[in-house]
Parts: C-alpha cells; sequence; structure tokens
C-alpha cells in the first residue's frame, strides 16, 4: 500500500515543461527571422502588426520589435502604392437600420480629369496663317493648270474667256459660261456640245490629279423654257449639271468625289443686270477646299 502512495506525483510537470519548450521554440524562430529577414522586412512586418488607426499614438501591437517603421513612427512613411484605410462596422445593433436611414450612402469616388491647357494665342493666329497659305498656294496651282490646259490647245486658245476660274470661301469655281454666239450648249439641249466637251476634258484632266471633293450646279438664264410638256428651266439646269459631272467622270474624276448635283434654273444670275444675258447659261463646278477653322457647306 506504501508503494502505491509514493509513485503516483501528478501530471502538473508536464504542462509547465510543455511551455517552457514552447517558448524556447518562439525564441529560437524569433532569433532565426532576425539573422534572416533584411532591414525593410522588418520594417513591413513590423507595419503588418502596427495598428490600423492612423490617429492612434500609443505603441502598436508588435510594440516593434524589429525596430522598424510603423505608422506611429515620427516621420512620414512612403509606400509603393497608396494605403487606403478601411473602416470596421461595428455589429449590427438595435437602433441599426434607424441609423441606415439617416446616414445618406456615400458616392463613389469619381475620377478626375486633368485637361490640356489650351494652345496660346499667337501659336493658334501661326497655324491658320500657315493653314491658310497652303490653301491659296494650293488653289492657285489648281487654277494656273487649268488655265495653261486650256492656253496650250490652240483650237481651244480662243474659248479660254468662257471658262472663268475664280476662288471662293469654298474652294476653286470653275464655270463654264455661254456667249453670244459661241455657246456651249445646244438650245433647250443638256448636253454640251463639242467645244464645251473640249473644255470640259481639260477641266477633268487637272481634278483628277486632286483629292478634294466636287459639286456641280446647272443654271440658266430667265428665258422660258420652250421644249414643250412638263419640262422647265429647272429640269434643263439640274439635267446639264448631271451631263458635267458625267464628262467629268469620264475624263478621270473618281464618282466618289461627286458630293452634289443640282439645278437653280435662272435664280442665281451671273449678270443680275441682264436675266436674258447668254452669260447667265452656265455650269459651275465647285473643287471644295474649305477655309482653315470652316467647314465646306
Amino acid at each position: 500500500m506504501a508503494e502505491e502512495e509514493h509513485g503516483h506525483h501528478g501530471g502538473a510537470w508536464k504542462i509547465a515543461y510543455a511551455d517552457f519548450v514552447t517558448a524556447m521554440m518562439a525564441f529560437f524562430l524569433l532569433m532565426w527571422l532576425v539573422n534572416a529577414t533584411t532591414e525593410t522586412q522588418r520594417s513591413g512586418i513590423a507595419d503588418y502588426f502596427a495598428q490600423p488607426n492612423i490617429l492612434a499614438r500609443g505603441p502598436s501591437g508588435s510594440g516593434q520589435p524589429f525596430g522598424g517603421s510603423s505608422l506611429n513612427s515620427a516621420g512620414q512613411l512612403v509606400a509603393d502604392q497608396p494605403m487606403v484605410p478601411q473602416l470596421r462596422q461595428a455589429p449590427p445593433g438595435p437602433d441599426a437600420d434607424e441609423e441606415q436611414e439617416e446616414q445618406a450612402p456615400a458616392e463613389p469616388a469619381r475620377p478626375r480629369f486633368r485637361r490640356a491647357p489650351p494652345s496660346p494665342p499667337g501659336e493658334v493666329d501661326e497655324a491658320q496663317q500657315q493653314a491658310e497659305a497652303a490653301r491659296r498656294q494650293e488653289l492657285a496651282q489648281a487654277a494656273e493648270q487649268i488655265r495653261q490646259a486650256i492656253r496650250s490647245d490652240a483650237a481651244l486658245a480662243e474659248l479660254g474667256r468662257q471658262l472663268m476660274v475664280e476662288e471662293v470661301p469654298e474652294g476653286l469655281r470653275i464655270q463654264l459660261v455661254d456667249a453670244e454666239g459661241r455657246p456651249v450648249f445646244q438650245t433647250g439641249q443638256a448636253a454640251p456640245n463639242e467645244r464645251g466637251r473640249a473644255l470640259l476634258a481639260r477641266v477633268a484632266g487637272v481634278l483628277a490629279g486632286l483629292p478634294h471633293p466636287v459639286e456641280i450646279t446647272g443654271h440658266t438664264d430667265a428665258s422660258p423654257f420652250r421644249g414643250g410638256g412638263d419640262r422647265s428651266n429647272w429640269d434643263l439646269s439640274a439635267e446639264r449639271a448631271n451631263a458635267t459631272r458625267r464628262l467629268l467622270v469620264e475624263g478621270g474624276v473618281a464618282e466618289r468625289r461627286m458630293v452634289g448635283v443640282s439645278g437653280r434654273a435662272d435664280r442665281d444670275l451671273l449678270v443680275p443686270g441682264n436675266p436674258l444675258d447668254a452669260g447667265n447659261r452656265r455650269v459651275a463646278v465647285l473643287m471644295l477646299i474649305p477655309v482653315p477653322g470652316g467647314s465646306a457647306p
């Protein structure tokens, strides 16, 4: 009986020994981490265990065992990515529904866009002047090419007065006009005569080498149309404009460049003082080159 009483002493010492071994393992693990990590890594570990409240000024939960900087350290923290504080919500209580109704939902952050500063007025004016100078040069070259094409043909030299080439705000306007005794369109007919076709062929040769859109309008004088039926000067002027379009396309001008074909009858007279003047009977070909800062009609 006595031997059984001396053989049993309890197991409390085992718990104390296990705590001691655990503490020693933690101590040796801590020493290994101190030797195996860099100063930057230790500072990051300290920040991880620091308090998330940026307003707190007490010691962090880690106590800064690695000597690194934390949110509570003096000086400014610098991070590769901006740190956004996260708010922890308290567990809902009996008055949670009332508080949610009183507080308006926060609007999501909107990105801010910074507009580029406007160019100084001097630079804008200089750019517009350069663009206008280039436009005028292109118009002058095209006009001179058309005039030279007419002068180079002895058969067409006398008809040069019936081909009007002028620079307008919309671009370059080329008008093929009738003259007393020298019409380019037969009376009451839509198709131009041989002289008119020859002039349009020269014009087409120049326009074919340019990229700009083309608009064609037909015009008549104030003399009533005598063709009979329901046709009028409106029909005749539109048919002459369309016949001119076909001749220009045959001469090499791309069909896709045609942006308008219309007839104006006697509503836009070239010689307003004499509505019956032969010069009012004409076809106008407008190559659209708008002024800088404007747009083609």
